[in-house]
Formats: structure tokens, C-alpha cells, sequence
């Protein structure tokens, strides 16, 4: 999903972070900035986390970050389309303990779908709303 966010957040003139442990190529662009987090649990999830407010937009299928960046007041989309939103996010993250606890007494689980081209198209509408409801709003 990281090109469909380049391409989207280039059309709104808006910088991108691409945040990880680990080296990873990004397109050489004055909106698109690597940030390579030390090793750790949680380490990359913690700088997007402290750092997401109000006027951002954070692309993510991790619920307890999206959980965070949500109370933090940005627009949370998952690589599905899928908005969370304050509403969402306590069913999203109930949903995601119980089948954690299921997983851990053995039971098994059938993981996500696969990635679909619906699922592409349903994000980048998402996306692209989400931008553009940002800018309508002066951000």
C-alpha cells in the first residue's frame, strides 16, 4: 500500500513518513521522509503514536496503534479502506484480544483475507476522502 499512499498524499502536497526498524527504499521525494527507529517492540509504533494529532492521516492494520492515533485525533485507515474512528476502535480492538486469546489456547484462527483488488480500491477511496476532508478543513 506504500505506493498508492505516495501517489495520493503527492496529489495533496503532503508529507509522508515511512517509519521502521530496518532500512527500507523509499522514493526519493522532498514529501516522503525514511525514519529508521532502533530495534524493540513497539518502537516504531511508539514515534508514529507521539507524534500523530489532529490533520494526520496514519495507514495502519495494527489496532492498538491505530487505537492510540485515534485518541490522538488523526484519521486512522487500515490497508483495507477500513476508517477507525472512535466509534470503531473499542469493537476493532475487542475483536482483535478475543482472537489473540483464542489463538493462545490453541484454538486455530483463520488470519486475515487476502489482499483483494476491491480491497485496493475501497483504501484508496478511503485515502483520498480522508485528505481531502482534511484539506476542506485547513489542514
Amino acid at each position: 500500500m506504500k505506493d498508492e499512499c505516495y501517489k495520493v498524499a503527492a496529489r495533496y502536497g503532503v508529507k509522508s513518513y515511512v517509519v521502521a526498524n530496518s532500512f527500507m527504499n523509499v522514493p526519493r521525494d522532498p514529501l516522503i521522509e525514511r525514519v529508521i527507529v532502533p530495534e524493540g517492540p513497539d518502537v516504531a509504533d511508539d514515534w508514529i503514536a507521539q507524534r500523530a494529532m489532529r490533520g494526520d492521516v496514519v495507514v495502519t492494520q495494527d489496532i492498538p496503534l491505530a487505537d492510540r492515533c485515534v485518541k490522538a485525533g488523526a484519521d486512522v485507515i487500515g490497508p483495507n479502506g477500513r476508517a477507525f474512528t472512535e466509534a470503531s476502535i473499542g469493537m476493532a480492538l475487542a475483536t482483535r484480544n478475543l482472537m489473540t486469546d483464542l489463538r493462545s489456547f490453541g484454538e486455530q484462527t483463520s488470519g486475515p483475507k487476502p489482499f483483494s483488488a476491491r480491497d485496493r480500491s475501497t483504501f484508496l477511496s478511503a485515502l483520498d476522502l480522508a485528505f481531502a476532508r482534511l484539506k476542506r478543513a485547513g489542514f
